[in-house]
């Protein structure tokens, strides 16, 4: 199994790539942040990886 992230680019949280694709397009979580966070912004190997195997990916 793969660890899948992102990093806000303006704050530097870190965020899943199960609570991105629930979502889609959210706020960062960062306290403080307003930047948006898009499950299309993972590489596109990434997102076809979480997608493939999402069942492995639960919290």
């Amino acid at each position: 199994m793969q660890i899948i992230t992102q990093a806000c680019t303006k704050c530097g949280t870190i965020v899943s790539a199960n609570e991105l694709e629930s979502n889609r397009v959210m706020k960062c979580p960062g306290l403080g942040c307003q930047n948006v966070l898009r499950f299309d912004d993972l590489a596109a190997d990434e997102r076809e990886h979480f997608l493939e195997n999402r069942d492995r990916y639960n919290i």
